[in-house]
């Protein structure tokens, strides 16, 4: 079972939009498991201290070490093979091809930065994995975090009701999905386009592919192809 652990100083945001919906029945059906814990639990002074300033000065506070690398090796101990990380506006793009990989591990520890960030050393120390949501900053890594584990849990085996509704989402395969339409058949003068009610698949699911490749080459032609661009 996927199972995901949150290092945070705001456990009480969690499980938030992750307890709504498909991916709360899930949760509540034992399909995936999510526990928060509090990163000023494993701080020793009677303060709860988990922050310093920047060593060569600067703005703002910075996680310590010391402290941050207490509730990882308390939260997974040697031998959890579960992938450790940061979520972090300078870590690697998130992808649907990265949570289709987590989706089919153990889980994650999910660290929830604040602050200016988090010392150098213990992110190589533990080896942490830094992941972004997108070229933006945010005030903490909880709303990061949330993200990556609607993405992941998503496709995670009895979350989804049908598994063959996200074959052809955007990313699955390699494009932008293409739009869709429901009744009524007219609306404010817009038509559903003809081909999509003429019940010849062979035509419904050519124009759907040319219009993935239109919106995948208007929008983000950096997924295509250099020959299709």
């Amino acid at each position: 079972m996927f199972s995901a652990d949150i290092i945070t100083l705001f456990p009480e945001l969690f499980p938030g939009p992750l307890g709504a919906s498909v991916l709360g029945r899930g949760l509540n059906e034992g399909l995936w498991a999510l526990q928060a814990t509090q990163l000023r639990d494993f701080a020793p002074d009677r303060h709860r201290t988990v922050d310093d300033t920047p060593s060569g000065g600067g703005a703002g506070m910075v996680l310590k070490p010391d402290i941050l690398a207490r509730a990882i090796d308390t939260i997974a101990p040697a031998g959890d093979l579960r992938p450790r990380i940061l979520m972090s506006p300078r870590g690697t793009p998130l992808t649907q091809a990265r949570a289709h990989e987590l989706a089919t591990g153990p889980g994650a520890i999910i660290v929830c930065g604040r602050f200016e960030g988090v010392d150098q050393r213990v992110i190589e120390a533990r080896n942490l994995e830094e992941i972004s949501i997108g070229d933006y900053v945010l005030a903490g890594g909880e709303v990061a975090a949330m993200v990556l584990l609607e993405a992941v849990v998503r496709l995670i085996p009895g979350v989804l009701g049908a598994l063959d509704s996200r074959d052809e989402e955007s990313f699955e395969n390699g494009l932008l999905e293409y739009p869709q339409y429901t009744r009524p058949q007219s609306f404010e003068g817009r038509e559903i386009p003809a081909v999509l009610t003429s019940g010849d698949h062979g035509k419904i699911a050519k124009w759907r592919h040319e219009q993935s490749l239109a919106l995948t080459a208007a929008r983000r032609p950096d997924l295509l192809p250099v020959k299709e661009r």
